[in-house]
Order: C-alpha cells, then sequence, then structure tokens
C-alpha cells in the first residue's frame, strides 16, 4: 500500500469517526459507498468500519461515548450491511458460526440486543436472533438445532439478569458445559462486571461494539474442548 493511499485511509477514518459523533448517518453511508464503489464492500468494512468501530469502542470504554452515538454506529454498519445484501457485492456475510442471542427470560429491553447482532453480523458471524423474553431450553434448542457453539444473552436490570443462573443450569443439565459458551451481556454487566461469574456467564464486553471480539474468543474456546 502506497504512503498516499495510507494517508487518504487514515483521512477517511477520522471522517468517517467524526460524522459518526455527529448523527450524520447519511453522509457515513455516502463515505462508505463511494470508497466501496471503488475498492469494493470487504474493504469498506476492514479498512473503514471496523477500525472506526474498534476506535468507538475504545471511547466508550472510557465512558467518551454516549448510547446515542453508539446507537448511530450500529445503524451505521447496518445500513452498510443492507446495502452490501442488496448490492450482491462481495462482502462475505455469514462466513463465521452461527450463534444465537436472545434477551434472558423476563426481559424485553431489545436495543442492546439488537445493537449487537448488527456489529455481529457487520463482523461477518451469522446471527439467529430469538428475540426477547426466551426461557433457558428454547436458547439451548436454537443452539443445538442450529449448530453454534456461543449463545449470547441480553439483560438490562439485576431482577432479570439473574434469570440467567437459570440458562446456566440448564447447559450444564444438557452436559454443554465448555462446547457451548454463554456470553452474557446489558447495562447491569457494565456496572458490575462480576455479576458475570456470579449468574455462570464465561464472559462479557463493555459494548455491543466490542461483542465481535468477545465471540471470536468464546468461539475458539469452544473449540478448544474439543480437543
Amino acid at each position: 500500500m502506497t504512503e498516499e493511499r495510507c494517508v487518504n485511509l487514515e483521512l477517511r477514518r477520522e471522517i468517517l469517526y467524526s460524522l459518526m459523533l455527529e448523527a450524520k448517518r447519511e453522509e457515513a453511508l455516502r463515505l462508505l459507498l463511494d470508497h466501496a464503489g471503488v475498492h469494493g464492500f470487504q474493504s469498506a468494512v476492514s479498512a473503514l468500519l471496523e477500525p472506526v468501530l474498534e476506535k468507538a469502542g475504545e471511547a466508550w470504554h472510557r465512558e467518551n461515548l454516549s448510547l446515542a452515538q453508539g446507537y448511530v454506529a450500529g445503524k451505521i454498519a447496518e445500513d452498510l450491511l443492507v446495502a452490501a445484501a442488496e448490492s450482491g457485492g462481495d462482502l462475505p456475510l455469514d462466513v463465521k458460526g452461527p450463534v444465537v442471542i436472545g434477551n434472558v427470560e423476563d426481559d424485553y429491553h431489545s436495543l442492546g440486543r439488537k445493537m449487537v447482532a448488527v456489529f455481529l453480523r457487520a463482523a461477518g458471524w451469522k446471527v439467529v436472533d430469538l428475540g426477547n423474553d426466551v426461557v433457558p431450553g428454547d436458547f439451548v434448542d436454537a443452539a443445538l438445532a442450529n449448530g453454534a457453539r456461543v449463545i449470547g444473552v441480553s439483560a438490562m436490570m439485576l431482577t432479570t439478569a439473574e434469570n440467567i443462573r437459570a440458562l446456566r443450569t440448564e447447559i450444564d443439565a444438557r452436559g454443554l458445559g465448555g462446547r457451548i459458551q454463554l456470553a452474557v451481556g446489558g447495562a447491569v454487566f457494565k456496572l458490575r462486571p462480576e455479576l458475570m461469574l456470579e449468574v455462570g456467564g464465561d464472559g462479557t464486553a463493555p459494548s455491543a461494539i466490542q461483542a465481535p471480539e468477545l465471540f471470536e474468543r468464546l468461539w475458539a474456546q469452544s473449540l478448544a474442548e474439543d480437543k
């Protein structure tokens, strides 16, 4: 890659990040599509979108990114995925996984789960989204039916996060501990990270933007169980 192209890429990343922070969704998508028109959708994701999302994830970890800005980041990623799918372009969708996600039983706060689904799909994961208020048996049945090695469960409050314990019990009762990894997330886990171990989770991420990295790690842990 030439020095000039590296400089241009870095400049485009800075512009995209600024547009994301300013909630200029249409302009951000236009920038991505302009790049995709020349270099392809795969390059738009790997060279522009992913580095910017990583930067946004770091800002979230430092609490320098608002929930609204994180939401806009998710919608921009979703816009690009839709455009790529409609164009039949070169972006390899659904090449990883599948993974199963859903809100735990009695939890109906879907925004975080939907954002996780967008960022996972942008990273190439095939996502089976079970929606809200999912009972433990349905999570495990779906994981087995689809060959998923990771279940991602979301809970916004402590009262519903406690219901994850029953999912942990269901996984272990079927002899699937280790083979099926349990990712837990939601607002309450950002406030109390130690809750992940208390409810039986195998891992958590501080934001939806960082979910793909978590699922990569848990998938690798599941594969290691087969050796």
